[in-house]
């Protein structure tokens, strides 16, 4: 079943409730931090919660009498370990993509994962945004969809996805491709486990 990643809303009750996924006439809910939980339309789960409706990015639930707008949000979900490694599950949005928020040398950015790029790779707004002068990186060529393109290799000073932070990561911004997320490439995934169970992926923080 295809997914996406979660968004979190808390009533006046203190009912924390995180849609993780969607599909047909179904949810799939996080409920005061329980296991994932799949639902159908008008079932109640844990704690009351009911839901009510579910559209392609969205889902209606009803807590204590008041309803609540779900929208596939950009946070991973990130379950409780028992070791006290950082670690964080992700799971796949409706093209089998996993894609999430992180942080970026300070700056928010979407991230989507990428085994197949070797550094964590943007184009030069995101660059921008996380304060990189990437113009005084040095410059080299990347193989891309539409040919070789200029790119420059950079330093990353922190890059952070969940409760996973690592330093000093290899990075490339392409010069000329305004790519709509930051591909989370091998320099940064290269240093973690990695984990992949049906439609959720955890990447772990190496001891």
């Amino acid at each position: 079943m295809a997914t996406a990643l979660f968004c979190v809303a808390t009533t006046a009750a203190a009912t924390d409730v995180r849609l993780v996924g969607v599909a047909e006439n179904t949810a799939i809910l996080l409920i005061d931090d329980s296991k994932p939980r799949m639902m159908r339309v008008g079932q109640t789960g844990r704690a009351g919660v009911k839901l009510v409706a579910v559209d392609g990015q969205s889902a209606v639930v009803e807590v204590d009498g008041e309803r609540l707008e779900l929208h596939l949000g950009d946070q991973p979900y990130a379950p409780p370990v028992a070791s006290e490694r950082a670690s964080v599950t992700l799971v796949s949005d409706v093209r089998g993509h996993f894609v999430t928020a992180g942080n970026i040398n300070g700056a928010s950015v979407r991230l989507m994962v990428d085994s197949g790029a070797s550094m964590v790779s943007m184009g030069p707004s995101d660059a921008k945004r996380a304060g990189i002068d990437y113009l005084a990186g040095n410059k080299t060529y990347a193989n891309t969809a539409n040919g070789v393109a200029l790119a420059y290799h950079v330093r990353l000073n922190k890059v952070q996805v969940g409760d996973i932070v690592l330093y000093n990561v290899e990075g490339l911004v392409h010069e000329n491709i305004n790519l709509p997320v930051v591909l989370l490439g091998m320099s940064f995934l290269g240093r973690l486990d990695m984990r992949r169970e049906g439609d959720m992926l955890t990447l772990s923080k190496r001891d």
